[in-house]
């Protein structure tokens, strides 16, 4: 599959100005300020061939938003190389932004006082897509997303899912090859949620759409991508999938040991006891000793099942997220 997206060396570094408290300091802020360099993000570098579906994760600040907005032309990178469907994104050429889109969380590209019918009109004339193109897409879209009911309604008066819903029919109707999310179900409810990762889902899979998609929620992670990028700190430290991305930064697994008849002895001996009682044991061990310990359990005490599972997909993050970047793995 042909390469879409090039992120290479792409870095950008931000000079602010730091100002002391009080008069003093306001004074030689205004005539000698003393210059910040804030690096956003630091020579970021991947590829995302056509009809993948990547997940672009990490901690907030960490660069994600800022890696987003380089590759759409909303800013421009300080260092490095920006590719998207073969155009430099920073010259914002017409061609390019015609075949991509981009949905953020918290901004919205709807009037906030008119229906959103109205809206995609206006779209529709921007994008110049042709009354039948337009008909086929609207019709396609309304009838997966349910909003046949809410297209008359304004925009104010829909509720956050319906808003959401919204955001993305505008996102996708002119067809775009490349679809940029950012947060795409932050604040929605579990059902809300849900739904708009089943019509990605399938909008991925029926139209080849090649979908980067940030998000705090690692169920959309986990529902929607096989691939992660994951930044911290302006920095990739992981490209690769999710089962890999457990196995490096999930030290440890879970063992869930139910047994026959009571067992009274001290299972501390074979790794970390999570919970406990006479006839069910959770235990973590080590990954690298998860065969070892099940062996020995299975050997002294009676067990009627055992079931070795890798720990949440949330945990592994949380963990990673809260490491100091010195202390990451290598690679």
């Amino acid at each position: 599959m042909p390469t879409v997206i090039v992120a290479d060396n792409l870095t950008k570094t931000y000079i602010l100005n730091k100002k002391a408290p009080g008069v003093a300091g306001a004074l030689k802020a205004l005539f000698r300020p003393d210059k910040v360099r804030i690096e956003a993000v630091k020579q970021v570098s991947f590829t995302i061939a056509e009809g993948e579906l990547v997940g672009f994760i990490g901690p907030n600040g960490a660069g994600k938003t800022t890696t987003l907005k380089m590759l759409t032309g909303i800013l421009f990178a300080t260092g490095g190389r920006a590719d998207v469907l073969g155009f430099d994104p920073s010259e914002r050429r017409r061609e390019m932004q015609r075949q991509i889109a981009l949905v953020m969380g918290n901004k919205m590209q709807l009037w906030w006082d008119l229906p959103a019918w109205e809206s995609f009109l206006v779209l529709k004339e921007i994008y110049e897509v042709s009354d039948a193109e337009f008909k086929i897409r609207i019709d396609e879209l309304v009838s997966i997303l349910d909003l046949s009911e809410k297209l008359h309604t304004q925009v104010r008066r829909l509720s956050l899912g319906e808003r959401m819903k919204c955001e993305l029919i505008a996102a996708l109707l002119h067809g775009p090859r490349v679809l940029f999310l950012d947060e795409p179900t932050l604040g929605l409810d579990v059902v809300s949620q849900k739904r708009i990762r089943e019509f990605l889902k399938r909008h991925n899979r029926e139209h080849r759409t090649t979908i980067l998609l940030t998000s705090h929620y690692m169920q959309d992670v986990a529902e929607l991508c096989e691939r992660v990028i994951v930044i911290d700190h302006g920095s990739l430290i992981f490209d690769g999938s999710l089962t890999s991305l457990t196995e490096r930064f999930g030290p440890v697994r879970r063992l869930h040991l139910i047994f026959r008849s009571p067992v009274h002895a001290d299972m501390s001996a074979f790794g970390r006891v999570l919970s406990s009682s006479d006839t069910e044991v959770v235990l973590e061990v080590p990954r690298e000793q998860t065969s070892a310990a099940a062996a020995k359990i299975l050997e002294q005490f009676p067990v009627k099942d055992i079931a070795i599972e890798d720990i949440a997909i949330e945990d592994v993050v949380r963990e990673l997220f809260t490491r100091e970047p010195d202390t990451l793995p290598a690679g």
